[in-house]
């Protein structure tokens, strides 16, 4: 099997140590990283890591288990793949970040890799996904890394709901989007394919308190019985990016806590040229919060009304 390598590269304008802190927290990569749709620490001993991904790759959701070890001195993370998907045999590399004297750095972000199968096509897969993802990482992070007043930007919030029932219950009603259109009122259409058991993707049209129609697309990673984890792809235009999850807890009195997170990254910008602009940071992020939060609870008032109505 031959052994191929590659580097790709940006130029950032900002500290090489702020740029190595985004890459280091592979929790924050959903919303920061367009390929990844969801991203998980297993195992964590000083240095070293094992992390889950799920990402796209070629327009499909795949997800595998890499070791990681951390050199924050050196600004370096290597990487490689413990359980790579076919038709990957070998993956791995290296974050490298270089400090310039003017205050800027380069980012460098290396791979190599080996096919299961030296074929022109299974070759020309894996090639075509390191360069789309490694490419479209390396601008998101420059994009972040270059944010002014990044921190303000990201929102995170949550709200429960104690429905009485099981957590098997409530994870199915969440679970079966086919019903939303029938169930939720705010929902007028889903569209949603599930190749593989536990992976959606789905395209939901959402009617807002105003009466306006947004349509949005997502990535849902269903890990029954405890929890629904889901990245958004078409966003409403004052959001950079959206991912959130349902949390299901059994508690007493033979009840299930419900948790709806939403973590998003607000685009000022994006809000000042709506129709009725809006330029103050708190008042995008309380206008987000209200939309996706009156969403939010809906959803789990009606789950509530369902279950218990049975």
């Amino acid at each position: 099997m031959t052994l191929t390598r590659v580097t790709h590269a940006t130029e950032i304008a900002a500290p090489a140590d702020e740029v190595y802190r985004i890459i280091a927290d592979v929790t924050l990569w959903p919303l920061h990283f367009p390929p990844t749709v969801h991203a998980e620490r297993r195992a964590e001993s000083g240095v070293a890591e094992s992390i889950r991904l799920w990402a796209t790759a070629n327009g499909e959701l795949r997800t595998w288990v890499s070791a990681r070890r951390l050199d924050p001195v050196a600004r370096r993370i290597e990487f490689e793949q413990t359980q790579p998907r076919h038709p990957v045999a070998t993956m791995g590399g290296t974050w490298r970040i270089e400090q310039h004297p003017d205050g800027t750095c380069t980012a460098l972000l290396d791979h190599h890799y080996r096919a299961v199968d030296d074929t022109p096509a299974d070759l020309e897969r894996i090639a075509r996904a390191v360069d789309t993802n490694s490419t479209a990482e390396l601008a998101s992070l420059k994009r972040v890394a270059e944010w002014a007043g990044g921190a303000g930007l990201l929102l995170a919030f949550e709200d429960t709901e104690t429905i009485a029932g099981t957590p098997a219950e409530a994870y199915d009603f969440l679970y079966d989007l086919g019903s939303w259109p029938d169930r939720i009122a705010h929902v007028q259409r889903i569209d949603m394919t599930e190749d593989v058991p536990g992976l959606q993707y789905m395209e939901m049209d959402t009617k807002s308190p105003d009466g306006s129609v947004h349509t949005t697309t997502s990535w849902r990673v269903c890990t029954e019985p405890d929890r629904i984890v889901y990245k958004q792809l078409k966003l409403p235009a004052v959001l950079r990016a959206h991912t959130g999850e349902w949390r299901f807890e059994a508690v007493d009195g033979g009840c299930v806590r419900v948790t709806a997170a939403h973590s998003v990254i607000v685009d000022p910008e994006a809000a000042a040229r709506l129709p009725a602009p809006m330029t103050d940071l708190t008042q995008i992020r309380d206008a987000v919060r209200a939309a996706l939060g009156a969403n939010s609870r809906a959803t789990l008032a009606t789950a509530k009304a369902y279950i218990e109505g049975r």
